[in-house]
């Protein structure tokens, strides 16, 4: 089996201050000001060179989740061949400039992301 690695842990949260703190204070964490190229998340840094990201819903469908993004080499590939044995794609690949190419797809009922650098 290949190494799988978290290259991004979003938060989607009714309350984005409180999460944080939270972690800040569970954890030790630091949080960015908001990203807006990523949803106005505040990131902090993961043990290994990943992010936690914790934002708001961007949308009113939008529900508070917990996604992991797995890093991969090709984003729109991966998602493709996640799409092959089943999963719904949620959010094609998109690239993200200055971030990364990321995908979203259902899985088992669980929202799962591939993330490219």
């Amino acid at each position: 089996m290949r190494g799988m690695n978290v290259k991004y842990l979003e938060i989607v949260t009714i309350d984005v201050g409180a999460t944080c703190e939270a972690l800040e204070a569970a954890h030790g964490a630091s949080f960015s000001e908001p990203c807006p190229a990523l949803g106005g998340a505040r990131t902090a840094e993961l043990e290994g060179g990943g992010r936690l990201g914790v934002r708001a819903p961007m949308h009113e469908a939008e529900a508070p989740v917990v996604r992991p993004y797995l890093g991969v080499p090709d984003a729109g590939a991966a998602v493709a061949a996640a799409e092959a044995k089943g999963a719904e794609v949620l959010h094609p690949a998109l690239e993200l400039p200055g971030e990364g190419t990321f995908a979203i797809y259902l899985g088992g009922g669980a929202q799962l992301g591939v993330w490219e650098d």
